[in-house]
């Protein structure tokens, strides 16, 4: 179903194997050993996918993930074969990959994700408030809203199936699904990458305040970094100028959906109501907006 050539909400391509719909990615095969994935343009919120695309949404998550994929390709491998999307499909299907999708190495994904926070925001605000702890970390009293961490914590989560929430876990558990040393690693890294892509955004004015990576293993039970990375989908971005601690501060991802939803009545299951026209634009400028301030 495609609106036109800027909005993708699903797509149908005819020359490939279709395998799989997530919340925002289409899944097809292009032979046993790698895999076609679409960035569509639909958004989820509150674990629902709404009913509308967001313009152009699809094709900045895309050239996001390949910029952090290339600037970080020295702390991990990632999943990128290099290959053009338009050369695994037939003519007809073309403009549906054109700018939205990547070719890549098919692994065994990791039934955990491996969140970062650097900051007291969000689920981990509210889990502080209530125990002092962060998923079982304990942190320093007296921490407010928004605050910067000591240091980055590792917070992973379990994940959901399609409508329903991830819950977070404790790291003990994670040792227990995929093994301690696979733990420490994805743990060890994803530190790093948070690190790394924090110090080089808040040089473009922009804070980091967490984000979640995903990890497949190769056939050797090497770690290997998929799905997309440090896009305003699976990291919450502040524009550092109008940070401050005790609030919520603004931020360049789907808030003002988010925001504008809590103003209906809805009980956030299924079907989620029609967004109006200005809330899509401005949400589509916030995607562009943050993708022009960090990769220029």
């Amino acid at each position: 179903m495609t609106s036109n050539h800027s909005t993708l909400f699903e797509s149908s391509l005819k020359s490939l194997k279709f395998l799989h719909r997530g919340k925002v990615r289409d899944l097809y095969a292009v032979d046993g050993d790698r895999l076609l994935v679409i960035q569509t343009d639909r958004l989820s919120a509150f674990d629902v996918i709404l009913p509308d695309p967001i313009p152009g949404k699809g094709r900045v998550l895309t050239e996001m993930s390949f910029f952090w994929f290339g600037k970080l390709a020295h702390v991990i491998p990632n999943h990128l074969t290099g290959i053009a999307p338009e050369s695994v499909v037939g003519a007809e299907d073309r403009p549906q990959v054109a700018g939205r999708a990547m070719v890549v190495k098919k692994l065994k994904p990791l039934p955990v994700e491996a969140v970062v926070r650097g900051y007291l925001i969000g689920s981990g605000w509210s889990d502080y408030r209530k125990t002092g702890k962060v998923c079982g970390i304990p942190l320093p009293a007296g921490l407010e809203q928004a605050q910067k961490l000591p240091q980055p914590v590792f917070t992973p989560a379990s994940k959901a199936p399609q409508g329903e929430h991830d819950e977070n876990i404790a790291y003990e558990t994670v040792e227990k699904i995929v093994g301690k040393e696979l733990a420490a690693r994805a743990r060890e890294v994803s530190i790093r990458l948070y690190t790394e892509a924090a110090d080089y955004a808040a040089t473009r004015g922009i804070i980091i305040a967490d984000t979640k990576f995903e990890f497949g293993t190769d056939g050797a039970g090497n770690l290997v970094l998929i799905d997309e990375i440090l896009t305003p989908d699976s990291s919450r971005f502040w524009p550092a100028a109008e940070y401050r601690t005790g609030v919520s501060p603004p931020s360049f991802d789907k808030q003002i959906v988010r925001d504008w939803l809590e103003t209906r009545p809805w009980n956030k299951k299924p079907p989620a109501p029609k967004l109006p026209a200005d809330i899509l634009k401005k949400t589509s400028d916030k995607y562009r907006e943050v993708l022009q301030l960090l990769a220029g």
